[in-house]
């Protein structure tokens, strides 16, 4: 897996955060920097760790189903990316409330916003890649992309949102696909 298809997970993981973050953005008329920089380092922690214990789980059992890796990679990112896709299309709004960034809040969506993260780190176990780095890129990532996503909500409302977790189903199940065809048709 190259440090290009890692950048594009990143980003397709941390699309969630986004959507998150443009919420969180929408519901204070104007953010303080403590507002704006919260979510990023709250998801990109979480986007972080998941990846590593997904990795740290599947490297367990790595050897054991390597002959079925890509269906794995396959069917995890394509399910991921599927949801998110499907979820782009809902139309349930979140109510606007100044205490969205309180401790508990922030953790428990930070929480539910890296899950998906979690299966793409066992995904990770099957590929000879440096757990660390990969880890690393998608934390940042979602940190820039969530601080980013509050900007965007205070400036351009929630007219984004459903765009923005279209576009990261969409990265993550071409991925997926991508994945299957190297193995099943260029090893």
């Amino acid at each position: 897996m190259s440090y290009l298809e890692i950048i594009l997970i990143a980003i397709g993981l941390s699309m969630d955060a986004f959507a998150v973050s443009i919420t969180l953005g929408l519901s204070v008329e104007k953010p303080s920097f403590k507002q704006y920089i919260m979510p990023g380092l709250y998801f990109g922690f979480f986007q972080a760790l998941m990846p590593f214990i997904g990795f740290s789980a599947g490297t367990l059992f790595a050897d054991k189903i390597n002959m079925f890796e890509h269906w794995i990679a396959f069917v995890l990112l394509g399910f991921i990316g599927g949801k998110m896709i499907a979820d782009s299309f809902s139309k349930d709004e979140e109510k606007s409330d100044t205490n969205k960034f309180t401790f508990l809040n922030m953790l428990l969506l930070a929480v539910a916003t890296s899950i998906d993260a979690l299966a793409v780190g066992v995904t990770f176990a099957f590929f000879k890649i440096n757990i660390f780095i990969s880890i690393a890129i998608i934390g940042f990532t979602t940190l820039c992309i969530s601080t980013g996503g509050v900007k965007i909500g205070n400036i351009f409302g929630a007219r984004f949102k459903s765009k923005a977790e279209l576009a990261g189903g969409i990265i993550l199940v071409a991925l997926g696909v991508k994945i299957l065809i190297e193995h099943l048709f260029f090893q």
